[in-house]
């Protein structure tokens, strides 16, 4: 989020914060996420308080949140206020099937939709065989084992730096590319988000 964002809510000004979100939805943003994850603030707290704001303000609630957190209880606080179908910033397998099956089951009970990480117990996935891997193997477990609707779920195969001159990051581009190909056509109704940012990441001052 923004420095300004985070900056306003640090300072409990709740109602120049909802301003940002306002703004952003009035310039066309087609969803509002929302990141409580600083160090100096109560994210619960925060979350809780802001996404209560949001449900009351029509003109920002008609499109969809994103509740984006590393924290879970931080996600579900924002869960249990959200009008509409929320979307949960995110879920992977990064410690284990029974945390990512919990997770999914209430992100399914809230009604939302869930970006996936491709990351499992070994860590993120960065060729082209272990993002299917990932991917395919959550698939799997959401649709058979959770009965989460495929169109519910966004796959996040990990989009990375590019040219940083190492050469093992070489094919990270073109195995983003086929990753979302190969997700496209073999799990049916997912839909795919990537960080196209991150391909310059490490030229940033």
């Amino acid at each position: 989020g923004s420095a300004r964002f985070r900056n306003l809510i640090k300072a409990e000004d709740y109602d120049s914060a909802l301003s940002v979100a306002l703004q952003q939805v009035e310039v066309g943003a087609q969803v509002i996420d929302i990141n409580m994850d600083e160090g100096m603030i109560d994210g619960v707290a925060a979350m809780d308080r802001f996404t209560k704001l949001i449900a009351s303000e029509p003109d920002i609630s008609r499109v969809p949140v994103m509740i984006d957190s590393s924290k879970w209880e931080v996600i579900e606080a924002g869960l249990k206020n959200v009008q509409g179908k929320p979307i949960v910033n995110s879920i992977s397998m990064k410690e284990g099937e029974e945390k990512f099956v919990r997770e999914a089951r209430l992100c399914r009970k809230y009604g939302a939709a869930v970006v996936v990480m491709a990351f499992d117990e070994q860590g993120q996935a960065d060729n082209l065989e272990r993002r299917k891997e990932i991917c395919g193997r959550a698939y799997r477990i959401l649709t058979e084992e959770v009965g989460f609707p495929a169109e519910d779920i966004i796959f996040d195969p990990n989009c990375f730096a590019l040219a940083t001159g190492i050469e093992e990051h070489a094919t990270y581009g073109i195995d983003f590319i086929e990753a979302c190909a190969w997700i496209k056509d073999n799990l049916p109704g997912v839909h795919i988000s990537g960080g196209i940012s991150n391909v310059s990441f490490s030229f940033r001052g």
